[in-house]
């Protein structure tokens, strides 16, 4: 059972960070490489002000860090277990919605 506030704390900031389908995907994205503002703004097709504002809050859940090269800021996962923490949680979600035990879960959107 949690019950340290900063255990909590933790899994908050990570739930906030999933909470937004394009934080979630730039986060996919960097799960596979590190990359730069720009050229992710293009590979999900989003602006680069809408990026830096995702980014922002990436860098304040302390998921993804910025790192100098050159002139340039690359972006890349904080640690590279929360590649493997990704791929676990989307696992673990998929296993368990294809085991749903609320017969009402598609027509109440719970579950």
């Amino acid at each position: 059972m949690l019950t340290v506030a900063p255990d909590i704390e933790v899994l908050a900031r990570f739930g906030r960070a999933l909470a937004d389908p394009i934080r979630c995907r730039i986060l996919l994205a960097l799960r596979a490489a590190p990359a730069y503002p720009a050229e992710l703004a293009d590979a999900l097709g989003v602006s680069r002000t809408r990026l830096s504002n995702h980014l922002a809050c990436l860098r304040d859940c302390g998921l993804v860090v910025t790192v100098p090269d050159g002139r340039r800021t690359r972006y890349e996962l904080a640690d590279e277990r929360l590649g493997h923490a990704l791929d676990d949680l989307r696992a673990a979600v998929v296993a368990v919605e294809t085991d749903r035990t609320c017969a009402e879960a598609d027509a109440k959107g719970c579950c």
